[in-house]
């Protein structure tokens, strides 16, 4: 662990015991405010001392079973023990990271999000990698217990989307899915090719956080142009009986929005709306992120289709991440939501390059 936030937890090792002592000292005392502020702040540092708790007992561990290595008899137990220890001491290392380091934590993180995912190159392949890479994160939501609201799907004639937009509601949703934004791109044989040519098509995906009302950007209701029309594609009786999809044009940046989730025309409109002001704040979020660290903004990806982060290899069943330079050999494992393999070890990069830039 960094020598900046081992001092920090011994720092704040020091201030829990210290409060410790006061509590225990304190518990006949009248002064009733000063134990619910000394009690208050004993909570606020109980989870993070026990996680440096932790970490110093698996650090032992870690020291005895290296000893052990040297035993032939003991040697491959130890081992395969102190591999074990690494994976659980690294994971406690990076929660330790969020918490001590102020420089980690977004307000953001822990808000719902908006996940659109739109077709790229290569036509009707490219629509139906839209639709099995939004199966794949609805499935990494449902592994999450998060909620899954479809704002929009623009179905695709020939099969697949050409765009979808979901909102997932749950816990650390954004926190965990900001750097999917940028190109995915998969490799396949379409199964229309008989020639047996590998084919190389992208969707584009932008992760964009939920935003609060005193966040909102300020619209002028002159500057959009909102359409109704029939909603299209599954939906029962209910599909092109009514004008209760909405499409909103917001005219000086050209962003489109549509939405025919619900049956009334004024939820679907403030759906859109909603989506709409989420684009336009993530247009000036980009602009400003021009400005910062290069590492910072190759990792938090920015949407746009020359933003490559992805590659989907089925013949050789691998997902690289060019970002990080990681490669992973379970496609299948991946498409079926096991996201996390993926996500952490970019998020552990992320802090990382904050922790070395303080």
């Amino acid at each position: 662990m960094d020598y900046f936030i081992l001092k920090k937890l011994k720092i704040l090792y020091n201030k829990y015991k210290n409060i410790e002592q006061k509590l225990t000292i304190n518990t006949s005392s009248n002064d009733i405010e000063n134990i619910k502020y000394l009690s208050t702040e004993y909570a606020k540092l109980s989870h993070i001392i026990t996680l440096f708790s932790k970490w110093k007992k698996l650090k032992i561990e870690l020291e005895n079973n290296t000893l052990l290595l040297q035993d032939k008899e003991m040697h491959d137990i130890a081992l395969e023990d102190i591999n074990n220890i690494h994976i659980v001491k690294n994971d406690i290392e990076n929660q330790i990271k969020i918490l001590v380091l102020p420089q980690l934590h977004n307000k953001k993180d822990n808000r719902n999000c908006f996940l659109e995912i739109r077709s790229g190159s290569g036509g009707k392949e490219s629509a139906i990698f839209v639709s099995e890479i939004s199966r794949m994160y609805i499935r990494y939501a449902e592994s999450k217990k998060w909620k899954i609201d479809i704002i929009h799907i623009h179905y695709c004639e020939y099969g697949g989307y050409k765009e979808i937009i979901l909102k997932i509601i749950g816990k650390n949703v954004y926190g965990k899915l900001k750097f999917e934004s940028g190109g995915h791109r998969v490799q396949r044989v379409p199964e229309t090719e008989s020639q047996g040519r590998i084919h190389t098509s992208t969707c584009i995906i932008a992760v964009m956080p939920e935003l609060l009302k005193k966040e909102m950007p300020v619209i002028n209701p002159q500057d959009l142009k909102i359409d109704t029309f029939r909603s299209s594609g599954a939906g029962g009786q209910h599909v092109n009986t009514t004008d209760s999809a909405i499409r909103i044009t917001h005219l000086p940046t050209g962003i489109v929005v549509e939405c025919q989730d619900e049956r009334s025309q004024h939820k679907n409109k403030a759906k859109a709306l909603s989506v709409l002001a989420s684009r336009i704040n993530a247009i000036k979020i980009a602009k400003q992120n021009k400005n910062k660290a290069h590492k910072k903004k190759m990792l938090l990806g920015t949407g746009e289709r020359s933003d490559r982060i992805r590659t989907y290899n089925f013949i050789q069943k691998r997902v690289t991440d060019h970002r990080i330079n990681l490669t992973i050999y379970k496609l299948s494992e991946i498409m079926n939501g096991k996201l996390d393999i993926l996500i952490n070890p970019i998020i552990k990069k992320y802090y990382d390059n904050i922790t070395q830039s303080i």
